[in-house]
């Protein structure tokens, strides 16, 4: 169902999961610049509506939406026909949901990329596409030695620990998300060397900022943060010393557009997109940090480590921030500030409107 103004025959770029977390922030900071967006979206997790609506609101003019699924070829197709260029953000995102019904997630996030990939070639001339990656294509990294400092995980091997992991980091697809999203990843590279398709892959490590409204599948550093600020029990799967860097949103769509400006020379890239190490924190300083924030004492118990789940993951941000001319990003405590202060003041329930 396509509704909103139209804006056929003006070339808008398409974001695939626009009405998302990360798709919403990228529609808007396009549209914004001045660009018709094309919202694609199925509209088919909790909240999402939400973001849709602000868009409309914040954008009247540059706005519209296709409500469809990925998963239709048709549909998709023709959502791509007249598009400038594809920002291909809408997947199934939770590991979880991955291990209860493998099917759906292949179709969805490998068959619905393979659908965008197939309606961009047949184009006389492919509009770029950039892809939403995820650092789960490294796998478990259980041969990466760590010990612990402190409350978190840490790579024995100096060089690791001061960089992160890179982008030649051998592939390594475990869970079925982790098998769809690596699949994707892949054919997105591949269509820009057998085809032509003027391509690009960003391998997110963990995304935090405004519309975000984690759940314990996807998001913690907003679910950590809602269930504070409501008094509600936190439930850590591990011992919470695992570590990731994490990245406001505004960094990762600095990156997404920057990717775009520069796809003539970039295309046929993947690259690794996080916070770095300057950012790179566990799961135990985050619940620290909020109760510092909070001034409460949280509530946080423990469960069985989660299949996949990667006791450190830190992304080496050096082949990005070169290409790209990325600015340095927002350190983790202000962003996290910021977020807290937008959940305050949008009082929005726990339900996701997830990436």
């Amino acid at each position: 169902m396509k509704d909103g103004p139209a804006v056929t025959g003006r070339q808008p770029i398409l974001v695939t999961g626009g009405a998302g977390f990360i798709g919403s922030n990228l529609a808007h900071r396009l549209a914004s610049e001045g660009h018709d967006v094309h919202v694609l979206d199925a509209l088919s997790r909790p909240g999402v509506e939400a973001n849709l609506e602000w868009l409309r609101r914040e954008h009247p003019r540059r706005i519209s939406a296709t409500i469809a699924d990925v998963r239709d070829a048709t549909l998709t197709a023709d959502a791509a026909q007249d598009a400038s260029a594809v920002f291909h953000m809408a997947a199934q995102v939770a590991v979880t949901t991955s291990m209860v019904d493998p099917r759906d997630d292949f179709d969805i996030n490998l068959r619905g990329t393979l659908n965008l990939l197939e309606a961009l070639r047949r184009r006389s001339t492919p509009a770029p596409l950039i892809f939403a990656s995820t650092n789960k294509v490294y796998g478990d990294l259980a041969n990466v030695p760590l010990e612990l400092d402190g409350e978190a995980y840490a790579p024995r091997d100096a060089a690791l620990r001061a960089r992160g992991v890179a982008e030649d980091r051998p592939l390594d697809f475990h869970t079925p998300y982790g098998c769809s999203k690596g699949g994707a990843d892949q054919y997105v590279l591949d269509y820009a060397r057998s085809f032509g398709v003027p391509t690009a892959v960003f391998r997110m490590s963990c995304i935090y900022g405004q519309r975000q409204m984690g759940t314990e599948d996807q998001g913690w550093v907003a679910h950590f943060l809602i269930r504070a600020l409501k008094g509600e029990p936190i439930t850590i799967y591990g011992d919470g010393c695992q570590v990731r860097d994490i990245l406001d949103v505004s960094d990762a769509v600095e990156a997404y557009v920057a990717a775009l400006r520069r796809i003539g020379t970039v295309s046929g890239r993947a690259y690794n997109l996080g916070g770095g190490p300057a950012n790179a924190i566990s799961l135990r300083q985050l619940i620290a940090q909020i109760g510092q924030m909070t001034n409460r004492r949280l509530d946080v118990t423990y469960s069985d480590w989660r299949a996949g789940d990667q006791r450190y993951y830190v992304s080496d941000t050096r082949a990005a921030t070169r290409d790209l001319g990325l600015r340095a990003p927002r350190p983790w405590r202000d962003g996290v500030a910021v977020l807290a202060d937008w959940l305050r003041a949008h009082h929005r329930a726990p339900e996701p409107a997830l990436p």
